[in-house]
């Protein structure tokens, strides 16, 4: 009976690409040198979102004896003896011995159902030698903040910590960044395989009691909740520990506003004389509101961006009625004949007018109290309006003003008002329109 012999192996995806040597080792904590020297290579087209390479899902390989039944003939016992290897196959860091039929290491890893792409490494190729060390790394992408630039690298290494050093020649500063999902925070690789790591969240440092597990496992354990917006990044300390920092992300909107000033237009008014003029609408400033987003990490504002930007009360407009009507001209009054000084004996005095509406009683009581025959403390302002005796003469009252009855106070009061209007009275003159 003829010897068994090899059974060609089915292709593998990507095989003829060179792959990144990996120096085999029986360490279960990690990949060997040569492994780490190739653990993160950015590629130039960022390829899916950050998680475990889109091969096979990792698999735990147990300790097995042959895989198939050997039937030993005399005639092919040595054919068989030289097809029959024992390899240690190494994939992720899980190492198992297995023995195998397979004459070449793709057929080897055809067997096992391994399946490798661009980005993964096989320390071997070509011809599988009996008691091979066959290293297999998956590689994983990974979110990546260089020098606060965010960026997606794959990488082979099996931990964080191993990640960061890798990683660590490539700028100033460099941080794995969780994904986060609800009120958890993931990472497709556990903290460390040796040493130790810690927390720190909240102005805390809490201690890891366990690195060997993920970054949601330690958050859970040490009852760290996160809220929606937090970010949780990996870096190494200063001291070389590796650490899970958690910032506290807060984004608000922020309102400030400002004054809106308001315009002001005039108005016609034939009720009005020349010269006159009234508010008919008091103007009223606006108000501008202008919102800002505001991001703030552990209470330090981070970004202020704008969110908005608008009147949210509009101005009033100030109406001002400006008289237009001409003022009539006072007829000339007759200068009183008697010798006494007092216009009395001229008779009644008609001053006419638009003078005659107005209201005369206001205007005394805010000039004079309503006392006729008032003084005022500097005796220069004398009756009901309080006339200096120039003004008195100027519109035909002889003697003092204070002297004269209270209808010829009324009288020549309205005359000057034909004649220059209610100026004349700057303090009380509004009271003539009450």
């Amino acid at each position: 009976m003829p010897a068994p012999r090899d059974v060609p192996p089915l292709p593998v995806p990507g095989l003829d690409d060179g792959w990144s040597l990996v120096q085999f080792s029986t360490r279960h904590t990690g990949p060997t040198p040569s492994a780490s020297h190739a653990a993160a290579t950015p590629h130039p087209d960022a390829g899916p979102e950050p998680g475990p390479s889109t091969g096979p899902s990792r698999r735990r390989w147990p300790l097995v004896a042959a895989g198939t039944a050997v039937l030993v003939v005399a005639a092919g016992g040595t054919a068989y003896a030289q097809a029959h290897k024992s390899v240690a196959l190494d994939v992720n860091g899980e190492v198992t011995r297995v023995t195998t039929f397979a004459g070449s290491v793709d057929g080897l890893l055809a067997a096992h159902d391994i399946e490798v792409g661009d980005r993964d490494t096989v320390s071997h190729s070509g011809v599988l030698e009996d008691g091979a060390e066959i290293v297999v790394r998956h590689a994983t992408a990974l979110l990546v903040a260089i020098d606060g630039d965010r960026q997606v690298v794959w990488t082979t290494a099996l931990s964080a910590d191993e990640a960061l050093d890798t990683l660590a020649d490539r700028a100033g500063t460099v941080a794995l960044v969780a994904s986060r999902s609800a009120d958890r925070a993931e990472l497709p690789l556990d903290l460390a395989l040796d040493g130790r790591a810690e927390v720190v969240v909240d102005g805390t440092v809490l201690d890891v009691p366990d690195a060997d597990a993920t970054v949601g496992t330690v958050l859970d354990e040490l009852a760290v909740t996160l809220q929606p917006l937090d970010r949780v990044l990996v870096q190494r300390s200063a001291t070389g520990v590796v650490q899970v920092v958690v910032q506290r992300v807060v984004v608000q909107d922020v309102a400030t506003t400002s004054e809106v000033p308001f315009t002001s237009r005039t108005e016609d008014d034939a009720t009005r004389f020349t010269g006159q003029q009234a508010v008919a609408q008091a103007g009223v400033p606006g108000v501008r509101t202008v919102v800002e987003r505001v991001t703030t990490v552990d209470g330090v504002e981070e970004t202020r961006e704008p969110a908005s930007d608008g009147i949210t009360q509009a101005p009033v407009e100030e109406v001002v009625k400006v008289g237009t009507k001409a003022r009539p001209v006072a007829p000339a009054p007759a200068r009183a004949a008697a010798s006494t000084g007092s216009s009395a004996a001229a008779g009644p005095i008609a001053a006419g007018g638009d003078a005659d509406s107005l209201n005369w009683a206001a205007l005394a009581k805010c000039e004079s109290g309503g006392r006729v025959d008032v003084v005022s403390s500097t005796g220069k302002y004398h009756g009901l309006y309080q006339f200096s005796v120039a003004t008195w003469q100027s519109v035909g009252g002889a003697g003092l003003p204070s002297q004269a009855s209270a209808e010829e106070q009324t009288a020549r009061a309205k005359m000057l008002y034909n004649r220059s209007g209610a100026g004349q009275w700057p303090h009380c003159g509004k009271n003539l329109f009450s």
